[in-house]
């Protein structure tokens, strides 16, 4: 009797548990490096994307997604930790003389997922330290420039036969600026070449075809000026995701041939916006707004909306993709504590509840760098506090340089770079707040004005409760100088 006792414990109990393990899916998080929302099915018609547009077919995409600090290392370690980086401790880049690093006492998303029973991998750029923090069972090899053969490295981990599902997290090097120059207009100076992005200028990379645009057809957004060598650069940034385009086609294809496409949630975004002064490192809209394209498991539609083709409007962040990943895998710790939490269920909506507010924080890009900037952005406003408002506005090496940037800042403070003057850009008030309904590109600061006071001090007093909520150490600064 006590043995059929048991069998029946067994069957109601232990069953469902080994049935639901059996089908958590797999999870590939694919993250660009330095790629603003530039893709056919974001809505510009010249960047060639057809395997970025066939995903956002074949699942969501989201249409307001952000970084928390538009600055690579920074940006990689809130998304493997689901903490704002001023709570991680990783302020700025790991790599050179910077040496920013996670506390040691952080639990990563890929320790989080090898303890719940994942297979775990990366391949290409990873650019956050500790090791022991940021820790893979498996380190595949793969140049960061070259997406396709990457993808071609990680075929023996997506083939291998295991009862584990697993998590593979795919990093391009690409659409990153690059050393060197590329002539390409002898009537442009030699040293406002526009840099080449990663592109060859002869001989391309094994197994990609290059797509080359034309200068001439790029679409120049507002916050860039329309000059020729700007024009130049933007044809050079899309031909370098159009290759990143190619990977994600071949890593698709990989995962289909492996039987496994079906059984796996693919999430796609980049580290923030794109690599010109006013998007990377700083927290204006180009900075800030990233592509995210989910493309869900078998088993998992969003009720009667189906699985593929849809948008949803949810304003996400990059805190969110650790909590969110963790719950697709079924993993979500209850005393591990997060900053962002998951939108699983919220993609299966269009319109979902209680998604209208993201927050930002930078304070560090390279560590010549200093410059904190706290962010509360709403539907329809944004503040930003500088809180080294007095000093200026400090470039990283590649955006200094940058022929787009430098063509303008030549030609004196009062000159237009986009929107704004290149004095405007680099000498900011203490708190920026913008009407983003009105003012979507951000250049009337209505911080000063009367008529706005009462939502001002609304607005601080949100971005103090966030500060205090996520244990910002700059949090003191309302109080002290």
């Amino acid at each position: 009797m006590r043995a059929v006792s048991w069998m029946i414990f067994w069957v109601a109990v232990c069953v469902p548990v080994l049935a639901a393990d059996a089908k958590r899916p797999n999870i590939v998080l694919f993250v660009t490096d330095d790629m603003g929302a530039d893709a056919g099915c974001y809505g510009n018609p010249v960047i060639k994307t057809p395997h970025l547009d066939a995903l956002a077919k074949d699942g969501i995409r989201l249409t307001d997604a952000f970084c928390t600090t538009a600055s690579c290392s920074a940006s990689r370690s809130v998304i493997l930790t689901g903490l704002f980086n001023h709570a991680n401790a990783h302020y700025g880049h790991a790599h050179d003389y910077h040496h920013f690093s996670a506390y040691k006492t952080v639990k990563s998303l890929p320790v989080l997922l090898t303890e719940a029973g994942y297979l775990t991998g990366r391949i290409g750029k990873l650019h956050v330290e500790p090791d022991e923090v940021f820790k893979w069972e498996t380190n595949l090899q793969g140049p960061e420039r070259n997406p396709v053969v990457m993808a071609n490295n990680s075929k023996a981990f997506i083939d291998e036969k295991s009862d584990k599902p697993f998590f593979l997290y795919f990093c391009t090097g690409d659409p990153h600026r690059s050393d060197g120059s590329i002539q390409v207009d002898p009537k442009l100076p030699a040293d406002l070449q526009p840099n080449p992005f990663g592109n060859k200028p002869t001989g391309g990379y094994p197994g990609v075809t290059e797509v080359k645009y034309d200068p001439k057809d790029v679409i120049v957004p507002p916050f860039l000026p329309d000059t020729p060598v700007c024009r130049y650069e933007l044809a050079q940034y899309y031909q370098s995701v159009s290759r990143i385009d190619q990977g994600l086609g071949r890593l698709v294809e990989i995962l289909k041939a492996a039987g496994k496409y079906d059984d796996t949630v693919l999430i796609f975004t980049s580290d923030h916006g794109i690599a010109f002064p006013g998007a990377k490192t700083t927290v204006y809209e180009p900075g800030m707004r990233v592509p995210m394209i989910v493309k869900l498991a078998r088993g998992q539609e969003t009720g009667d909306r189906g699985q593929g083709g849809k948008i949803c409007h949810a304003m996400i962040s990059h805190v969110d993709l650790t909590p969110t990943i963790l719950d697709f895998a079924g993993a979500l710790p209850k005393d591990h504590k997060l900053h962002g939490r998951s939108w699983k269920e919220a993609v299966r909506e269009e319109n979902p509840k209680g998604w209208d507010v993201v927050n930002a924080s930078h304070t560090f890009h390279e560590i010549t760098m200093y410059y904190p900037m706290r962010v509360v952005r709403t539907r329809q406003y944004k503040l930003i506090w500088n809180i080294a408002g007095p000093l200026p506005f400090p470039f990283a090496s590649d955006l200094w340089a940058a022929p787009a940037w430098q063509d303008r800042y030549r030609q004196g403070p009062n000159t237009l770079y986009g929107k704004r003057t290149v004095n405007d850009y680099i000498h900011r008030p203490g708190f920026e707040l913008y009407d983003l309904a009105k003012d979507p590109d951000e250049t009337k600061n209505l911080a000063g004005e009367t008529d706005y006071a009462e939502l001002l001090a609304q607005m601080k007093a949100e971005l103090k409760a966030f500060q205090q909520r996520t244990a910002d150490p700059w949090v003191l600064k309302w109080e002290y100088e």
